[in-house]
């Protein structure tokens, strides 16, 4: 058996140790970012243990640990961050960008001189707050909300 027939084996053995040790990525930095809708929140699954998860900009976005392998991302305003996913050791699972967009379903944008205001229809409609609507209407509207919270407890 030659020098370099005994070599090949072992380089396939460290390959493929190097292919198995290697952590699973939710996505890289060159993939579609994950996108995920103001207001709304999104559940990740990944193929390993989380113990860390960083946000570039945790005002564009959020995410929670939900368990070792299930994170949920949530929009909080628009725009793009990146989303690092860390084990207990430090090592990246993954590192990709997060888009956080508006949701075009059923909404309907009212501009009354110059003033912002939204309106979920889906069939009838109704005021509701989205980012960027007028602050009068937004401060008018989630005391409505809070007092409607209040009545139900």
């Amino acid at each position: 058996m030659s020098l370099k027939a005994g070599l090949l084996p072992l380089g396939i053995a460290l390959l493929l140790a190097v292919v198995a040790s290697s952590p699973p990525a939710i996505a890289d930095e060159s993939s579609t970012p994950i996108t995920v809708k103001v207001n709304m929140a999104r559940i990740l699954r990944i193929g390993s243990p989380a113990a860390t998860v960083v946000i570039g900009n945790p005002g564009v976005a959020d995410v929670t640990i939900q368990d070792p392998e299930t994170l949920v991302l949530t929009g909080k305003s628009y725009g793009e961050t990146n989303m690092i996913v860390l084990d207990s050791k430090g090592n990246p699972i993954a590192d990709t960008m997060v888009e956080v967009v508006e949701s075009e379903a059923n909404l309907v944008t009212v501009f009354n001189a110059g003033a912002r205001n939204t309106l979920a229809c889906n069939p009838a409609c109704a005021p509701t707050v989205m980012l960027g609507d007028a602050p009068g209407y937004t401060s008018q509207m989630t005391s409505s909300m809070g007092l409607v919270q209040g009545i139900a407890q």
